[in-house]
């Protein structure tokens, strides 16, 4: 008998039929002996509805009040379940974040999880009852209903796992695992059977939508094991312990994979794209202390997350050109910031671009094989496609691209580092 959180997104909670079906998931997860609590997202669709009439009632609206509007989707969805549960002879009830509790710090709308009381929680599975609680919402120290931003279901998934001593945090998406890269793009990506939470942090990061990257950092610090499923199966499927997803684990339980030979030894892991970046540039930056400071600095107080920079070799005149790239909803906001701040920088010009794709290759073998980079670099070259910029981590290279290049650029790397799957 294990202990299993299950969380399920959106589309899988999409209405009544979809819910009875994620109930008799569930119910096949206990009939197999297992203690299951439940994470679930609100409906498709219902945030948005939520946050519009949010943005309705006013424009400027408190942080606090937008929470407690915003996370009544979820709760809505974790009801509706137990009560579906309960048709079908389950013993269940649902928990609101602010049941058991759930506490958070930080601000409203992007909240963080501190803690999770879990005594009554795990008593209740002891027995035998399926726990389902709403996702993305907690409560802060002053008694009031925060949430943790979008995707933050994921996230309350992995720290519930964490707090109840899971043995496995299942993520039941629309899709069935973490593939090579987008098989939508590439008809010849390939399911993973695990990566690791380093790798699975980086893809995550640089455009890989399969879970939310604060959900996988915390999976990594509380060692929590995930597996990504998919919640469309049929309903004679086979349970999740013998249909596996894609795991995400450690070092360590990856070299025991490995050595046992159930899965081959990469050095890439999966190729991943981002359409969603601007690049910007300032021309003629004074080449001096301070001056790269008082760039980002107006940057970071307003919470826009800068990726890569990119500062010229300083020209005679001691002046320098610097190109970064930032979300592309926040380019307006950053173009704005830059240019109340042109007399403290002293730049010349600011140059923008948000016609781009950050194309990035992940695999932890990089570490230890040389050439990944060589070989991204040559087989762009290759096909006429032109680098605007570069940025590495040990795992990771990523490069700017021109975004009408993105599908190509992703099935040539694809193709190179032999990840296309056998015919």
């Amino acid at each position: 008998m294990a202990r299993i959180v299950m969380k399920f997104g959106g589309t899988s909670m999409a209405g009544t039929e979809r819910i009875r079906r994620v109930a008799s998931i569930v119910r096949r997860q206990q009939a197999a002996g297992h203690e299951v609590a439940v994470v679930v997202s609100a409906m498709a669709g219902e945030t948005d509805r939520l946050v519009n009439f949010c943005r309705e009632a006013n424009a400027l609206h408190d942080p606090a009040e937008y929470d407690v509007v915003v996370a009544s989707g979820e709760q809505v969805t974790s009801g509706l379940l137990a009560l579906t549960l309960q048709s079908l002879g389950c013993k269940a009830r649902s928990w609101l974040g602010w049941q058991m509790p759930l506490r958070t710090v930080e601000a409203h709308s992007k909240a963080r999880v501190e803690t999770i009381d879990a005594p009554e929680l795990v008593a209740s599975l002891e027995r035998g009852e399926i726990a389902v609680i709403p996702g993305f919402q907690g409560v802060s120290h002053d008694g009031r209903i925060t949430t943790l931003g979008r995707g933050g279901s994921d996230t309350s998934a992995v720290a519930v796992a964490a707090a109840i001593g899971a043995d496995r945090c299942d993520i039941y998406t629309d899709v069935d695992g973490v593939y090579t890269t987008d098989p939508r793009i590439v008809a010849k990506a390939r399911k993973q059977k695990a990566v690791t939470y380093e790798e699975m942090l980086e893809l995550a990061s640089v455009g890989a939508k399969v879970l939310q990257t604060r959900s996988v950092g915390l999976a990594m610090k509380e060692g929590v094991r995930v597996q990504v499923l998919s919640s469309f199966l049929g309903d004679d499927a086979p349970p999740a312990d013998d249909l596996p997803g894609t795991l995400i684990v450690s070092d360590e339980e990856m070299n025991a994979i490995l050595e046992e030979g159930d899965m081959e030894r990469q050095h890439v892991t999966g190729i991943a794209h981002d359409k969603n970046e601007a690049k910007i540039i300032l021309t003629r930056v004074p080449d001096k202390p301070g001056a790269v400071a008082n760039i980002f600095a107006p940057l970071a107080g307003a919470s826009i997350n800068v990726d890569m920079i990119i500062q010229n070799v300083g020209r005679d005149k001691g002046e320098t050109d610097v190109t970064f790239t930032v979300p592309q909803v926040d380019l307006a906001r950053a173009q704005a910031l830059l240019e109340d701040q042109r007399d403290a920088i002293g730049f010349n010009r600011i140059i923008t671009d948000d016609h781009i794709a950050k194309i990035s290759v992940v695999g932890v073998g990089m570490k230890s094989h040389a050439g990944v980079a060589s070989t991204m670099f040559k087989s762009l070259a290759d096909r006429g496609i032109n680098i605007q910029a570069i940025t590495t981590s040990e795992i990771k290279v990523s490069v700017i691209i021109d975004e009408d290049e993105t599908e190509l650029a992703v099935r040539v790397l694809h193709t190179a580092y032999g990840l296309d799957a056998a015919e």
